[in-house]
């Protein structure tokens, strides 16, 4: 038991398994062993199908009644990239001058480890007598997501298991520990637009249907039309165009097609139905003339959550004040992450590190750090289960 309120060597562990999506690598093998020695009841369940490779998930739990509180998070990692330029081995877990270097080491292991070490002093202290822990943990967060949180959840519900709260361990500060809680995420789609015309030698443009000037105009009309200016609370939905492709290996040929792919980031105005057809009003906008135009969603799109600032959420603001002496910025920009799957089961914050060095050559965190956000995990969800 006393090892595991250290966080620090369980980061290690988690660190040096390269556990790259889909691939555990013995990953969820250490959480395992530690929240069973912390008497949780530990189930493995493993998913596949639906277009994407199959996955291998945990969850966790201690059921002692009262408040449910739902802990998650994700032991899958993106490649390292170029091991020539990492100064160290990405998955060595090495320490240097109070820093961990390896990649997870921000996104999210950390998270998970802060978790773990926190439940373990509560168990230490006697803190955790009253109140439901579950840990729901993929290995699909960063990759396609389809058969990891989102079937989970599913799962967790089928065979009754309910929570009343859920702290996700993402990287969500910015310079320090408790500078922001994330309360929320925009929603985020993704969409391809193909035009298509007739190929041809560009000496007889009579001959052919060029559809570059058409893609251009809907590119242009695309992202210089403003979704809208924000909400209350949610910052100003955002276009970004992220490809066009013509793949036309010759300067003499005109194309008989191109497509250009873009992902919007939207607020609380909008549902992806509603940008369906904001999409088609901005090609007509653009008149593309004969040219032949189809349009496509990629994958499945996130609906925008927000939790509600009261209960659980206003308590995690006292307790980062009282350990703090600030009050946290309540956030909702960003990107995507499990988050969105939760948000359908019950209110969600992120609460995690300052991550700069995510998904980066010789990414890292501050042991220091670690700590902190350790004492501030075990002082909320001690404040929490008690009710």
């Amino acid at each position: 038991m006393p090892a595991l309120t250290d966080p620090i060597p369980l980061l290690q562990a988690l660190v040096r398994a390269p556990s790259v999506t889909p691939e555990t690598a013995g990953v969820l093998d250490i959480l395992e062993k530690a929240l069973t020695a912390l008497g949780f009841s530990v189930e493995r369940p493993v998913f596949s199908g639906d277009g994407s490779y199959t996955v291998e998930n945990l969850f966790a739990i201690r059921d002692r009644g009262g408040k449910r509180l739902l802990l998650a998070g994700h032991t899958d990692v993106v490649p390292p990239g170029d091991l020539e330029k990492w100064t160290r081995d990405p998955f060595s877990g090495a320490i240097s001058d109070g820093v961990l270097f390896g990649r997870g080491a921000a996104d999210m292991k950390s998270g998970l480890a802060a978790m773990v070490a926190a439940i373990a002093r509560m168990a230490e202290s006697g803190a955790d007598e009253a109140g439901t822990l579950a840990l729901l943990i993929t290995n699909d967060e960063e990759a396609d997501a389809i058969n990891g949180t989102d079937k989970l959840l599913a799962w967790a519900t089928e065979r009754g298991h309910s929570f009343d709260f859920a702290v996700v361990g993402e990287p969500s500060a910015t310079a320090e520990v408790g500078d922001v809680i994330r309360i929320g995420r925009r929603g985020s789609v993704s969409y391809r637009i193909t035009v298509s015309g007739k190929q041809g030698h560009v000496a007889y443009p009579d001959k052919a249907l060029n559809p570059l000037p058409a893609l251009s105009r809907i590119g242009a009309a695309l992202s210089g039309t403003p979704l809208d200016a924000g909400t209350a609370h949610f910052p100003p939905s955002s276009l970004q165009l992220t490809s066009i492709d013509v793949g036309n290996p010759t300067s003499n040929v005109i194309p008989a097609q191109g497509s250009l792919r873009f992902n919007i980031r939207f607020n609380d105005l909008w549902t992806p139905e509603a940008l369906d057809g904001w999409v088609k009003a901005q090609i007509a906008k653009a008149e593309p003339g004969s040219a032949g135009v189809s349009v496509d969603r990629l994958g499945r799109p996130s609906r925008v959550f927000r939790a509600p600032v009261e209960g659980p959420v206003v308590l995690l603001i006292e307790t980062i004040k009282a350990r703090t002496g600030r009050a946290p910025e309540l956030s909702t920009g960003g990107g995507t992450s499990d988050g969105r799957f939760i948000a359908a089961y019950c209110p969600v914050v992120e609460l995690g590190l300052p991550g700069p060095t995510m998904h980066q050559v010789n990414e890292q965190v501050r042991i220091a750090d670690v700590e902190a956000l350790t004492a501030l995990y075990e002082a909320f969800f001690s404040r929490y289960l008690k009710g």
